[in-house]
């Protein structure tokens, strides 16, 4: 592929040579879609700068999505199958459930933090109500998968006797989702209103600490407490 050429031969040659790729073209439009997604929303969002920032012709993207509001929805999948395939990939049946939700917790916050393209389009769907995420069989049974997981290390914290007993898994996700999208979706406005960088690497380091903690003392069952086993918990804990 000849990267450097340019106008309409040059863009010509690339489609040609990429349509013998075509999953690559496909990642290539959506991560670039994203980014326009992510910082100008689905109104704002242009399929001609999309187009020039990937060297594909509008034409291409047209063939490969349909139009602008298909590219969204797929964009939108590609964000949610992402953080999914790196929860299924963090491996934590083998660790104890404390051991193993601290592990997802951080992963969370960490995935969050590099990725807050994720975020920003995870808040332009909720400005539009969930109506695109509505359509999309892809996104539900993505997220079918983080319920499983986070079923089973409660579980198996409550057979443990470390858990406490009547926690809905789905709730507990959404408070760990809550924990560690507000670092990405408040931290500009949380730190020009308290005058301190809620982005430094010490500072990013201190909250997700302090999200692994509130979520562990949340799920912790009394007899964990009244027993005072610390042995197993995070420092912050003992």
């Amino acid at each position: 592929m000849n990267a450097k050429k340019t106008g309409p031969k040059g863009k010509q040659v690339l489609e040609t040579t990429r349509v013998q790729d075509p999953e690559g073209t496909r990642r290539n439009i959506i991560e670039v879609a994203s980014q326009e997604f992510a910082l100008n929303g689905l109104s704002g969002a242009r399929i001609d700068e999309i187009a020039a920032r990937t060297r594909y012709s509008k034409r291409m993207i047209y063939y490969y999505f349909g139009d602008k509001e298909g590219l969204y929805l797929h964009a939108l999948e590609n964000a949610y199958r992402e953080v999914r395939e790196g929860e299924a990939k963090l491996n934590v049946d083998g660790l104890s459930p404390i051991a193993a939700l601290t592990k997802l917790v951080e992963f969370t916050f960490d995935h969050h933090h590099r990725h807050e393209e994720f975020i920003r389009m995870v808040m332009i769907e909720n400005i539009h109500h969930g109506a695109y995420l509505d359509q999309s069989k892809v996104i539900r049974d993505l997220n079918i998968t983080a319920i499983d997981q986070i079923s089973r290390i409660y579980s198996r914290g409550v057979e443990d006797g470390v858990f406490r007993k009547g926690l809905d898994p789905v709730e507990l996700h959404w408070q760990v989702s809550a924990l560690c999208f507000f670092n990405v979706s408040n931290r500009a406005t949380f730190s020009k209103i308290f005058g301190r960088d809620f982005g430094t690497p010490k500072q990013l380091e201190r909250l997700k600490r302090n999200s692994v903690e509130m979520v562990l003392r949340f799920v912790a069952s009394g007899d964990l407490k009244k027993r005072n086993e610390r042995e197993s918990l995070p420092v912050e804990l003992a």
